[in-house]
């Protein structure tokens, strides 16, 4: 008690005295009118820390004599997230029954050549609070591992298991084939609607080729995947030239110790090809091709619960950008930004993205659109920018005219504000993503696997704030001179003829052709 009242006396000095008068107080005899950023006598300097250039900040990358590529970027914590990244995914599966990928991602880390179960697998990792997951996209594979750092010798050994040493077991490809219909029929029952347009707009962009294949396996192929096909797709993809061991949190050195270890001189289970026998490899270039992919389909009764669900029909349009790896890739994420929108009853302010387009030229003065958000999927040797309306179906001719007006629009000159905010919510988006530690780790292996070295954040920064208006009006005029390519699901009976849509975005105002009707 007398402890705190002496430090209330002590507030109410300074309080009533100031600063000037408090140091004089406090000061004693001895030391008048000390200055702050004087240096106490008799207490030693303090030392502060420091970190010695951008050492700590680096992606490291070891090449080994097979082909692999070793990344990694250190990261303060007692956590590491590490996995095996592969050059492989639905885009690859000309040659195959498409699906391939789905199967692989649902038996992934499943029995092994060392582990006899999932459970074996998940109890190892529990000892170092461990966690796995398996990912596939149109062209990358992912299989990761966030545990403690000093389980690192653990992780590898078992990651180089589970790539390596699958024994896709009968029992486990016909669980996974239950696992894949379930998926399938979910993806057609669930309300929102954007996994299944994604998949309708590349399939009407790339045509039966590269990035337009399915992403999940089609119902008919589901019996055709077995343990042979398997094998056979593993032999020509599953090889060390096509992977990249990323790590994050963990010394480089060991990484590197680790891999030579237990990724140099294996011999996977489907068996290596003969040297002289080069692999069957897929190094198709994604051709755009255009079009339309349309699903009639009733959806006035999609709600889960009690709460009805207005009927929507859905629509996307999409038009080809460029590759990850051409530099007109940021001023299209520039774009994309500026494009932005999201769901009507989606809550926030500016940050939320409430200045964008969509919300300000559709959302804000269509109140009967329920969404419009554009989208930016981008590969290694196309791209796709489109954007995703939905409304009552008998206002569909109205919904779609309102968006190619925004893709006409999109070629005018940004103001000054607008492209400025569009940066800026680039930038943080960016830097808030790479503060999680499997995000960094999923960065740092796309970029690695792609492009065999890494942009460090700072880096896409600069470019992002060198974009001016001139560039997103340069992309966009190039952007419509291309065909566009059309997704629509729902009651589609008001919707406009792809010719009709095709001229819109063609025209000067984006308006559709008028039709005349003798009958409605």
């Amino acid at each position: 008690m007398a402890a705190h009242m002496s430090r209330c006396r002590t507030w109410s000095r300074f309080q009533r005295y100031g600063i000037t008068a408090y140091r004089k107080y406090s000061s004693g005899a001895g030391y008048p009118n000390i200055s702050l950023s004087t240096p106490l006598p008799g207490i030693p300097k303090p030392a502060f820390a420091s970190v010695d250039g951008q050492e700590k900040y680096e992606t490291k990358i070891t090449t080994l004599e097979n082909g692999l590529k070793v990344a990694s970027q250190n990261k303060f914590g007692q956590f590491c997230t590490v996995g095996v990244l592969i050059n492989s995914g639905s885009r690859h599966e000309a040659k195959y029954p498409s699906g391939i990928a789905h199967f692989l991602e649902k038996l992934a880390f499943s029995s092994t050549a060392q582990y006899g179960s999932k459970d074996e697998i998940l109890l190892t990792l529990e000892k170092h609070g461990g966690i796995c997951d398996c990912q596939t996209s149109r062209d990358t594979t992912m299989y990761a591992v966030s545990a403690e750092v000093k389980g690192l010798d653990t992780v590898v050994s078992l990651l180089a298991d589970a790539v390596h040493q699958p024994r896709l077991l009968d029992e486990e490809v016909e669980m996974t084939r239950m696992a894949v219909r379930f998926e399938l029929e979910d993806l057609n029952m669930r309300p929102d609607p954007e996994p299944l347009l994604t998949e309708m707009i590349h399939a009407a962009a790339y045509r039966g080729n590269t990035v337009g294949l399915p992403r999940y396996c089609p119902v008919e192929n589901v019996d055709k995947i077995d343990k042979s096909v398997l094998h056979s797709y593993l032999r020509n993809y599953y090889c060390p030239e096509r992977m990249v061991l990323a790590g994050v949190g963990i010394e480089h050195d060991q990484l590197v110790e680790c891999a030579r270890k237990y990724l140099l001189g294996v011999k996977p289970v489907w068996g290596a090809s003969a040297p002289s026998t080069p692999a069957n490899v897929d190094l198709s270039v994604a051709q755009y091709t255009g079009g339309i992919v349309k699903m009639e389909k009733d959806m006035s009764d999609v709600s889960l619960g009690p709460a009805p669900i207005p009927e929507l029909t859905h629509i996307m349009i999409g038009l080809e950008s460029c590759s990850f790896l051409e530099d007109d890739f940021i001023p299209f994420a520039v774009l994309n930004m500026m494009m932005g929108g999201g769901g009507s009853f989606s809550a926030g302010g500016p940050g939320k993205g409430m200045f964008t387009r969509l919300y300000l030229n559709v959302l804000n003065r269509h109140h009967w659109m329920y969404n419009a958000t554009s989208y930016h999927h981008s590969y290694e040797d196309s791209g796709l920018l489109c954007i995703h309306a939905s409304a009552d179906p008998r206002q569909l001719r109205e919904m779609v005219e309102i968006i190619t007006r925004e893709f006409i629009q999109m070629s005018g000159s940004a103001g000054e504000m607008e492209l400025e905010r569009a940066k800026t919510q680039l930038k943080s988006m960016l830097m808030m993503n790479l503060e999680s530690r499997p995000v960094i780790f999923e960065d740092v292996g796309r970029q690695v696997l792609s492009t065999g070295k890494r942009k460090l954040p700072h880096e896409l920064c600069d470019l992002i704030s060198n974009v001016t208006a001139g560039d997103i009006k340069r992309v966009t005029t190039k952007m419509l001179r291309g065909k566009p390519a059309v997704a629509a699901l729902g009651d589609l009976a008001e919707l406009p003829s792809y010719e009709h849509i095709q001229a819109a975005l063609s025209s000067k105002d984006g308006r559709l052709p008028r039709s005349y009707r003798l009958f409605r």
